[in-house]
C-alpha cells in the first residue's frame, strides 16, 4: 500500500553560516546589516590606532633632545622651526610653549597645558567611536532578538497554538541570533577601547614630562619661575 508523502522537515543543522546569519527576517537582515558596518568600523578604527598609537610618532626622542638643546643656546627661531619640520602633537605643545617665553614662565606652562589638554581630546575623539561601537552594538542585537521572538509568538497566537515546539523554537533560534552578532562586536571594541584609552594615557604623561626636560634647561632664566614646574597632564577624557 502506497505510503502518504511527507513533508521535508527543516533541520537546522543543516542551515550554511549565511543562511543562519540573515535568518532574522526583514527586521533582522537590516539589523544585521547594520552590525555588519559596525563591525568593518570598528576593525578600522582598531587597526588606525594600532598604527597611530605609537610613542616614536607621537614622542620622538630625537625632537626632544633637539629642541632642548636649541632652547639651551637660545635659538627659539630654530627650536621654533625644528617643531614645525617634525609634525607631531608633542611638537605642537612644544612650539605652543616656545611661542610664550617672551611673557614668562606662566605664559609658557599655561600654553603648554593648554596645548597637551587639545592634544588628549585629539587622540580621545577617534577611540570614542569605538566605546560607542562597543555599546550601541548589543543594543542592536538585543533590538533584533526581541523583534523576532514576537514575531514568532505571533505565528503562535495566529495558530491559536497549533503552532508545535519546534516551530517556536525555530523562530526564537533565528532572533537570537543578532544579538550573538552584537556581542562579538561589542566584546572586541570594548576591549580595544580600553587597551587604547591606557595608551593614550601614558603617552599624555610622557608629553608632559618631555615638555619638562625641554624647558628645564630655560625655566629658571625666564621671570615668574616657581622653585619646581608644575606641568601636570590633562585629565583623563
Amino acid at each position: 500500500m502506497p505510503q502518504a508523502n511527507t513533508p521535508p522537515v527543516n533541520n537546522a543543522a543543516d542551515d550554511t553560516f549565511f543562511e543562519i546569519v540573515f535568518s532574522g527576517g526583514p527586521l533582522g537582515i537590516g539589523i544585521m546589516i547594520v552590525l555588519i558596518l559596525l563591525s568593518i568600523v570598528a576593525v578600522y578604527l582598531i587597526v588606525d590606532q594600532t598604527l597611530g598609537l605609537r610613542r616614536k610618532d607621537l614622542v620622538p626622542n630625537d625632537l626632544i633632545e633637539n629642541v632642548r638643546q636649541l632652547l639651551a643656546q637660545g635659538k627659539l627661531k630654530d627650536a621654533d622651526q625644528a617643531c614645525r619640520d617634525h609634525p607631531c602633537p608633542l611638537s605642537f605643545v612644544l612650539a605652543s610653549g616656545i611661542a610664550e617665553i617672551e611673557f614668562g614662565w606662566p605664559a609658557v606652562e599655561k600654553a603648554l597645558e593648554d596645548s597637551l589638554s587639545e592634544q588628549a581630546a585629539r587622540l580621545y575623539r577617534k577611540l570614542e567611536y569605538l566605546s560607542l561601537i562597543g555599546n550601541l552594538a548589543p543594543m542592536l542585537g538585543l533590538l533584533g532578538t526581541v523583534a523576532g521572538m514576537i514575531v514568532a509568538f505571533r505565528e503562535v497566537a495566529l495558530s491559536q497554538g497549533t503552532a508545535g515546539a519546534g516551530a517556536l523554537a525555530s523562530g526564537i533560534y533565528s532572533a537570537l541570533v543578532t544579538t550573538v552578532a552584537g556581542l562579538l562586536i561589542a566584546i572586541p571594541a570594548l576591549g580595544a577601547f580600553a587597551i587604547f584609552r591606557n595608551k593614550i594615557d601614558e603617552l599624555i604623561s610622557e608629553m608632559a614630562y618631555s615638555a619638562q626636560h625641554v624647558f628645564g634647561s630655560i625655566r629658571r632664566r625666564l621671570p615668574g619661575a616657581s622653585a619646581r614646574p608644575s606641568i601636570v597632564p590633562p585629565p583623563r577624557g
